[in-house]
């Protein structure tokens, strides 16, 4: 059944409409040299190793009501990790699942494994981030969830954002393909949806800026959040604030703000 408004739209066959739910999520952080931007790079890889990206994916599979049917991971050399769930909207009996498939469960004697991706799937990819020009490092992680069926990828969008030190979120949210009704009319949509805020618990609202880009005759969806209040504190790796002068704090202030600007709006300032 799929569910249009308060009304329930009975289906021929199965829901063939896919929800796909993209994200680019950015933390950054200030180091002054060459060591700290080390040591931050190493901290983040391993904070958000592939063991725990598969962690955080598997629960947004119970989230979304799905089942796991194939788990590939894998960290890399020197920095990043990624991870790809493959998923349905209904349990597969061990009877008819493909003999590559996992269920979830690692063994050593599987430890690379290669997925094909069916109608629904998760993936996440890392990419810590320095410059030796650059004191402000950057950690994006880019997530994707699809389903097919009923199952919707928006029920963890809270649960993505607060998994991860998110100062710069972009979003993007697509319906594509269409499903018929048993009198043989398509549906584009199966849900009432006017932006991808809809979905968002207004507590982590009100912690930021954000933009809609909609393109509604297309089922496009398109938000970008960035950070209101910098608490510097928590942008500082192995430095303490109060060892700071008052001229250094408002200059770490003024580069973590401009690179948060220039991520967020997709350009780069000039300096002046």
């Amino acid at each position: 059944m799929a569910k249009t408004g308060n009304s329930k739209i009975k289906l021929y066959g199965f829901n063939n409409l896919t929800k796909s739910l993209s994200f680019n999520i950015y933390d950054v952080c200030y180091t002054k040299n060459d060591e700290e931007r080390k040591r931050y790079i190493d901290y983040i890889d391993e904070q958000y190793n592939s063991e725990r990206l598969t962690k955080i994916l598997t629960n947004v599979t119970e989230m979304i009501g799905a089942n796991v049917l194939n788990i590939a991971k894998q960290d890399y050399d020197p920095q990043g990790a990624s991870v790809t769930i493959l998923i349905s909207e209904e349990e597969v009996p061990l009877y008819v699942l493909d003999p590559s498939c996992n269920r979830g469960i690692m063994t050593p004697t599987r430890e690379n494994i290669v997925a094909h991706l069916d109608k629904s799937h998760i993936t996440v990819h890392t990419y810590p981030e320095s410059h030796p020009k650059n004191e402000i490092c950057t950690f994006r992680v880019d997530i994707d969830v699809s389903t097919c069926g009923t199952i919707s990828p928006l029920n963890a969008l809270n649960y993505l954002i607060q998994s991860f030190d998110s100062d710069i979120i972009t979003i993007d949210y697509r319906v594509r393909g269409f499903t018929r009704d048993v009198h043989g009319q398509k549906h584009f949509i199966d849900h009432d949806i006017s932006s991808i805020q809809n979905y968002i618990d207004g507590d982590i609202l009100r912690r930021y800026d954000l933009i809609d880009m909609n393109v509604y005759q297309s089922n496009i969806f398109h938000t970008k959040m960035k950070i209101k209040n910098l608490d510097l504190s928590n942008y500082l790796f192995d430095i303490k604030e109060e060892e700071l002068t008052e001229f250094e704090k408002d200059d770490i202030a003024k580069k973590l703000n401009r690179e948060m600007t220039e991520i967020f709006y997709g350009i780069n300032i000039n300096n002046v």
